[in-house]
């Protein structure tokens, strides 16, 4: 590889484009070319701006498409500047070669996406496990309120049912061991037993047997509680007849 050649990777170099052999070699360049060691730091800020810029979803075939043109344009080696109806010029006021643009283009369309994703991802990740730790926290306040009672019966398929009571925070969790898995496209949904009147306190988890749910809405002297099985979502009224019924202690 001649020294022409290697005037020509910066571009290459700061989208981690090239080969290992490549890299090393465009890497003893750089310690010795003052040029290129600024093209390619500039074009690795520019790299990642656009990539953190970017947040649509490239279409599958569009890297390809991308890559094919540009073997077709040649990069100019870093020199001096061309006159500015040559080319774009960086907000920093250095050129950039049309090979480069291309591939800073390229890499924020294919990598931006990317980028945005796995920092929504990390955002979510973020939000689930508070509000995880939030519902843990009101689950065992209620276990733990000193005038909490209890009550527990078996349900169907060898399924155990506790519900628990606190009058003075006037809310309830209901904890089951080993249920059943509901119907494809089903979910049990808690409903508080007002005299004869269902009320809804939420949905279970249909992925888990065993599992611990503070029972959604005050307590506000129901009876006790039922359990039915609905569509996904939830539904306003039972739509079928409980699959298990509980009272609440005294």
């Amino acid at each position: 590889m001649t020294t022409a050649d290697l005037h020509t990777l910066t571009g290459a170099y700061a989208l981690h484009a090239l080969s290992d052999e490549e890299r090393r070699a465009f890497r003893r360049h750089l310690a010795a070319c003052e040029p290129c060691a600024e093209e390619t730091a500039e074009l690795t800020a520019v790299a990642a701006r656009l990539g953190l810029a970017a947040s649509l979803t490239p279409r599958p075939v569009l890297r390809e498409q991308v890559l094919r043109r540009i073997t077709a344009v040649r990069q100019d080696p870093p020199g001096e500047p061309p006159s500015p109806r040559r080319g774009r010029t960086a907000s920093w006021g250095r050129p950039l070669s049309r090979w480069a643009l291309a591939a800073c283009l390229a890499a924020a369309t294919a990598l931006g996406g990317t980028a945005v994703w796995q920092h929504q991802r990390a955002e979510d990740a973020f939000d689930q496990a508070r509000q995880a730790e939030q519902a843990t926290d009101r689950i065992a306040a209620v276990l733990a309120a000193p005038d909490a009672r209890t009550s527990t019966a078996k349900l169907a398929d060898g399924a155990t049912g506790t519900v628990v009571v606190s009058a003075g925070r006037d809310r309830a969790v209901f904890v089951v061991s080993g249920m059943a898995e509901p119907p494809r496209g089903k979910v049990y949904q808690l409903w508080f037993d007002d005299g004869g009147t269902m009320r809804s306190a939420g949905l279970m988890d249909p992925g888990r047997a065993d599992q611990a749910v503070l029972m959604r809405g005050a307590v506000d002297g129901a009876s006790g509680m039922g359990i039915t099985v609905e569509p996904a979502g939830g539904s306003e009224q039972p739509t079928s007849a409980p699959v298990a019924a509980m009272a609440f202690p005294a």
